[in-house]
């Protein structure tokens, strides 16, 4: 750590802990509604203006929807906004229809009409919600909220904590949006990034805690396209779930680790800093550190001295990839972006060239094929396990998040990476995924940098 609070500040490094209540909800509730709506809220600093925001509930983040595992959940989606607007429930395990995919899974939602998502919460985890409609605008204007699942029984930790990391691209003078959601730079390069780094859309995050407590940080990146590389100082932590899905042995935080648009990360983390000093989640960015969060830290007398390894967290049912060996297996080819070299495409059934594509704002294509196609990558049976070998000849990295499953990599020497359903696959990479076919339905999979699934990185998996 080289930087200052002070120096944090001036930087504007943008940190802050949100007003997020939970929400518990039985099976005999009715339909708690969530209202899409436009707000004003100070997320910029306070001699800056309010910025205009597009929230549920008015509020960045969205409401914290929190339940045990087993629960139902509903809600009563009310679309206030200009735009049809849907919600997706990411990472979740549910029925097909309720997976909110404007286009794909449901009609998109009016501006002033309702539409009703009810689903049971099978598994424990950290997971988030977010618009899917036109949602290269919707998410980058505050369209998300975090959702919890908590496991059936405690978890020993002193404190839970939700961290949603996102950037905004604010007008330095105004403090408002930059509305150019369509930029065909952004699209065809990394993605749109922000110019100010927030956490739970606050100023300034600042959590106390006790020496030697242990916490539970859940982490999530609302980001459009931005990669946090984050580290820990004056913790001790343990990796204990990815994407909600619990490791079957926690992995020691030994040095910086990435978090890619739409994944999570649950940390079990120790506090080792002595009383009055400060501990920190740490943001690296071009070899600088930053604090996203900090964690000013307070004499505990009631706390015990933790050098324990956690357990692991129960693991959630039916998640094994069996069969993986004599799986059906398909291919993925990412091409296109700046510096791609993607000379031609079929795009809306027309083959056309690179020079045709970018005067469209299209720019990446799967297999040949720009955006979504009328046939599936993949036809497969509920139960079937199959094999997604994904090369990216791109010269950009892309978050594949693919909806209703969670994926295990196939790794060069046999083993299987831990389940995710948001993979991280970098330039010239070449990455495979083994995964059982859930729920039937239409399934999308595609690049959660927002603007490159706009911009053509989508296609679908179909389940019968």
């Amino acid at each position: 750590m080289n930087k200052t609070r002070r120096d944090v500040l001036c930087l504007g490094a943008a940190l802050g802990v949100g007003g997020l209540s939970p929400t518990l909800l039985t099976a005999a509730a009715e339909p708690t509604h969530l209202t899409a709506k436009l707000a004003n809220v100070q997320l910029a600093p306070s001699k800056y203006p309010q910025t205009s925001i597009w929230g549920y509930d008015g509020k960045i983040p969205g409401t914290l929807i929190r339940a045990q595992q087993g629960d139902r959940i509903t809600r009563r989606f009310v679309n206030e906004l200009p735009q049809p607007s849907s919600v997706h429930w990411h990472g979740l395990r549910i029925d097909n229809a309720m997976d909110g995919v404007a286009g794909l899974t449901q009609d998109a939602v009016e501006p002033g009409d309702t539409f009703d998502y009810d689903f049971v919460a099978r598994d424990a985890g950290t997971y988030w919600y977010h618009a899917h409609n036109k949602s290269v605008e919707q998410v980058a204007r505050g369209l998300y909220g975090a959702l919890i699942v908590d496991e059936a029984e405690p978890v020993d930790v002193d404190r839970d904590e939700v961290l949603i990391l996102d950037d905004w691209l604010l007008d330095t003078e105004t403090a408002q949006l930059d509305s150019d959601y369509a930029s065909g730079h952004d699209r065809s390069h990394a993605g749109r990034r922000g110019n100010y780094i927030a956490t739970n859309g606050a100023a300034f995050t600042e959590i106390p805690v006790g020496q030697n407590q242990r916490l539970r940080l859940r982490l999530i990146n609302a980001a459009n396209a931005r990669i946090f590389q984050l580290s820990l100082a004056g913790f001790d932590g343990w990796v204990m779930a990815y994407d909600g899905m619990p490791l079957e042995v926690p992995e020691k935080v030994d040095g910086p680790f990435l978090l890619a648009p739409g994944q999570r990360v649950d940390l079990f983390v120790d506090v080792i800093a002595d009383a009055g000093e400060t501990a920190h989640l740490v943001r690296v960015d071009d070899g600088e550190g930053y604090s996203q969060v900090t964690f000013p830290v307070g004499s505990d007398p009631t706390s015990r001295l933790r050098r324990d390894v956690p357990k692991a967290l129960p693991p959630n049912p039916d998640m094994d990839v069996p069969g993986i060996e004599t799986a059906r297996r398909f291919e993925l080819h990412m091409e296109g972006g700046a510096m791609g070299g993607l000379e031609r495409a079929k795009f809306n059934g027309k083959d056309m060239g690179f020079r045709a594509l970018i005067n469209a704002n299209q720019f990446w294509s799967f297999n040949g094929v720009v955006g979504m196609t009328e046939t599936p990558l993949a036809d497969l049976s509920v139960g079937e396990t199959a094999r997604i070998n994904i090369r990216n000849d791109t010269a950009f990295p892309h978050a594949m998040h693919l909806h209703g499953m969670h994926v295990r990599e196939v790794l060069d020497n046999g083993d299987m990476g831990p389940l995710r359903d948001t993979l991280l696959v970098f330039p010239d990479e070449a990455r495979e995924i083994a995964f059982v076919a859930g729920g039937s339905g239409k399934w999308i999979f595609h690049c959660h940098m927002l603007g490159h699934s706009a911009s053509g990185m989508a296609t679908w998996v179909n389940v019968e």
